[in-house]
């Protein structure tokens, strides 16, 4: 049986919690769970291990979890808290000695173009100096290392991003609204993991309430809520969640 699960490197919203400056309760927790860095994940398909995002706290995040071999990187979109640690990439090239494909839809692939350039182009004689990256656009389903990657649009505000889902498992970040059509790609999905930001309504972002109708309507067997704000104490929001719904932190290791 194939072995297939997440690790989760980062859970928090664009800010990090603690945020800077601030003093509520999840900001001065001692709760280690209400600590969540930029989002980010690993995909463990059998041996391979595929980067989701590159969050600012790429380094910070390998280094709390062991993580020393990444074998493709997934982008969901190119907003600054799914970069910005771009640049730690180059350390898994001199790890692996060797390039790093990554994987983006055509607008996240121009971003990419245009922000880290130097990243796909004029290899250097070594490995590890910069990032040294083979970018693949993708407009549809794809496989990677024999696995079917199946990319699911949804809608961030304006923007439209995407999440991925893998067989029984699927990975959707940073929606707001869920389309029809990509309901339908997350139909029969065990493990689901799904953006919810905090219980107030928010213009980009689903809300608890929101991502729990999806829930309602999809049904898996567990789901893992993730990207979510300072407004959120872990151990009040987990006493709420219904059954089989759970509150992801950093670190957090699931399996299917």
């Amino acid at each position: 049986m194939t072995v297939l699960g997440l690790t989760f490197l980062g859970t928090g919203t664009s800010n990090g919690i603690p945020v800077i400056g601030c003093h509520c309760h999840a900001c001065t927790s001692v709760d280690p769970r209400d600590r969540r860095t930029r989002c980010s994940a690993v995909l463990h398909l059998g041996e391979r291990n595929i980067l989701i995002d590159t969050a600012p706290e790429l380094r910070l995040q390998a280094l709390a979890c062991g993580l020393t071999r990444v074998d493709a990187v997934l982008f969901t979109h190119a907003h600054a808290d799914h970069v910005g640690g771009f640049d730690d990439l180059r350390q898994f090239n001199y790890l692996a000695q060797a390039p790093l494909p990554v994987y983006a839809d055509p607008k996240t692939a121009r971003e990419l173009r245009t922000r880290f350039g130097y990243a796909f182009s004029d290899p250097l004689p070594f490995y590890g100096g910069k990032p040294d990256l083979r970018l693949h656009e993708f407009d549809g389903p794809f496989e990677l290392f024999g696995y079917p990657i199946i990319p699911v649009p949804v809608l961030h505000g304006g923007w439209t991003v995407y999440g991925f889902r893998c067989g029984p498992l699927a990975y959707v970040t940073d929606a707001k609204t869920i389309p029809p059509a990509s309901l339908a790609l997350l139909r029969g999905v065990e493990v689901l993991v799904l953006n919810a930001l905090r219980d107030r309504p928010h213009p980009t972002h689903l809300s608890l309430a929101e991502a729990l109708a999806i829930v309602e309507e999809l049904r898996p067997r567990q789901t893992y809520l993730t990207h979510v704000s300072h407004e959120v104490v872990h151990a009040q929001w987990s006493e709420r969640l219904p059954d089989g719904v759970f509150l992801a932190y950093d670190g957090l290791r699931v399996w299917v």
